[in-house]
């Protein structure tokens, strides 16, 4: 028997790679909300409690310089995704194209069987029988129900978990919750049920922007016209729809014209045609045509390579090239730098501010004139439970113990997530500049912490003092 007829052994198909990759994120979406580590979660930006949780640690709002971070690496290693390999980002990791796929080939196929096969995605139910337009709203009910848990589970990125059930246990309290846990559903069963892989062609821009992105070593989905043949000319005119047609003109072509590539394209390309901005590079063309040309003993001429390789015929893809190399850096530094902010990240909050009166002067029952600064202290517990504070101040060198803290004079709980007000009095009756001209600006450093945690939640905070002219001292006793 010759190599023609034996048939090549067919590799696990990338719609099996997909499914199990799906099935993988899916998972890690929905257990990654409900994991805390002590208290905090790995993402979590509340605006109902107005924190900030990253890599299980927590951040104040007004720590929120680190978004921008997160959102260059999001950008950026979509952006290096897509040189790389093409539209991969949406074949295998957007939310629309996994909905679908629960959709259209479980929902619809494996467990209804209102579509006879998967790898026929062309052919829509026939809704003119009774049985099928049952099956659709059977259909429809589920992917309601998932498009509340997948709604559901989009939100617990905003509200914690165990928030969001206690708040949904009282649905007249929270109808802004309820307002968009039923608009997200409400959006999902539009967008998977009716609008379909229009959202990828029409709607989602990323599209657009792979042109841009696309030099001739990105990776993606491509026919071989060198092998198979030129189905479409350079109007990208259909010229052949059956073989014999094709091998008339071109008798070495292998493209079998079963149209199998076609069929199976969830939006409804001919791979043939070249590139297409509606490709997601699922691969569902690949695994056709590598099952149809295995029977026949010979490679697919679907593959998933380059323009360089395939196309053009000029030697094998790089990966890592230039622009790739720049990505990788750009994401390693801003990568490096967000986990040099966040490690630097203060365990409590606080604000000082120095009242209008710049000192007042009080002549003491021993004779001594003293001196007092006020200032407005605004201090907020960032920890998940009460916390006593206190502070210390830190003068220059040579005026140490010379300068205290005369109110407070006892330290004070705070309770965590609520800024607290304290008026902060700060006295001497020490001279400590004999200056007659002016008055004295004098550097301090305000230490605040928590009792019992004084090696951790510790802050530094620089003011001033000032000391009064010498004429007014004098003028005082």
């Amino acid at each position: 028997m010759s190599t023609q007829n034996k048939g090549l052994e067919i590799p696990t198909p990338w719609r099996i790679k997909r499914y199990y990759f799906y099935a993988i994120i899916t998972i890690i979406s929905l257990v990654l909300p409900w994991i805390t580590v002590d208290g905090n979660h790995f993402f979590l930006l509340s605006f109902d409690k107005l924190k900030l949780h990253l890599a299980f640690i927590q951040f104040d709002m007004q720590e929120l310089y680190l978004m921008p971070f997160l959102l260059m690496i999001m950008f950026l290693g979509i952006f290096g995704m897509t040189v790389m390999g093409g539209r991969v980002f949406c074949g295998w990791v957007c939310p629309q194209t996994v909905f679908r796929v629960i959709y259209r080939d479980l929902i619809e196929t494996k467990i209804l069987g209102l579509r006879k096969r998967i790898k026929n995605k062309q052919q829509e139910p026939d809704m003119s029988k009774t049985e099928n337009k049952v099956k659709k709203v059977i259909a429809i009910l589920l992917w309601t129900v998932l498009a509340l848990v997948a709604a559901a589970d989009f939100l617990w990125y905003f509200v914690p978990p165990e928030d969001f059930i206690a708040y949904i246990a009282n649905p007249m309290e929270h109808t802004t919750l309820l307002t968009f846990l039923f608009g997200v559903a409400v959006f999902l069963i539009y967008d998977v049920i009716f609008l379909k892989e229009n959202f990828c062609v029409y709607v989602c821009p990323y599209s657009r922007i792979q042109s841009v992105l696309y030099d001739d070593h990105t990776v993606m989905a491509l026919y071989n016209p060198h092998r198979g043949g030129d189905i479409y000319n350079e109007d990208h005119t259909k010229q052949f729809t059956k073989q014999k047609e094709l091998q008339a003109f071109e008798p070495s072509a292998e493209c079998t014209t079963c149209e199998s590539c076609v069929t199976v394209c969830p939006t409804h390309i001919d791979i043939r045609k070249g590139l297409q901005l509606e490709c997601i590079n699922c691969l569902e063309c690949v695994d056709a045509c590598t099952t149809v040309m295995g029977k026949l003993g010979k490679e697919s001429l679907v593959t998933w390579s380059s323009d360089y390789e395939i196309i053009d015929q000029k030697g094998k893809t790089r990966y890592f090239r230039p622009k790739i190399v720049a990505y990788i850096v750009l994401l390693v530094g801003i990568s490096i730098i967000l986990g040099m902010m966040g490690s630097t990240k203060e365990h409590m909050l606080l604000n000082i501010n120095k009242e209008n009166r710049l000192y007042s002067v009080q002549k003491m029952p021993d004779g001594t004139v003293k001196v007092d600064n006020a200032y407005e202290f605004l201090l907020q517990n960032t920890q998940n439970e009460k916390l006593e504070y206190f502070f210390e101040v830190i003068p220059p060198k040579g005026m140490e113990g010379k300068i205290i803290i005369s109110k407070p004079n006892a330290p004070f709980m705070a309770v965590p997530g609520i800024k607290k007000k304290k008026i902060v009095v700060l006295s001497t009756n020490a001279m400590l500049v004999d200056d007659e001209r002016k008055d004295t600006v004098i550097p301090i450093t305000i230490k605040a912490y928590a009792l019992g945690h004084e090696d951790k939640i510790v802050v530094l905070r620089h003011s001033t003092f000032t000391f009064p002219r010498a004429d007014i001292i004098k003028a005082a006793k």
